[in-house]
């Protein structure tokens, strides 16, 4: 499918950066927030199945903002697949 970009909102992210390959999620790479957590979501990700990835992080809330950078992720890629 190709190369994205997504600016997340409602998150201390400011870009995630990533890749879909037929339908498996690879180069996962957030812009600023918790570095720590955003390179675990990543390296969980990388190879999955864009559906399990959406289906596992869409609605993931942090610290009551109604989102998160994993539901971001999520977000995006939807968004992703409906743009191709």
């Amino acid at each position: 499918m190709g190369k994205f970009s997504y600016t997340p909102q409602g998150v201390c992210s400011a870009q995630i950066d990533f890749e879909i390959d037929g339908n498996i999620v690879k180069n996962v790479q957030f812009t600023r927030g918790c570095n720590g957590n955003t390179q675990g979501i990543a390296k969980l990700v990388e190879g999955m199945d864009v559906n399990d990835v959406i289906a596992r992080l869409k609605g993931l809330n942090c610290n009551g903002r109604g989102t998160s950078c994993p539901d971001q992720l999520a977000r995006a890629l939807e968004l992703a697949l409906k743009e191709e």
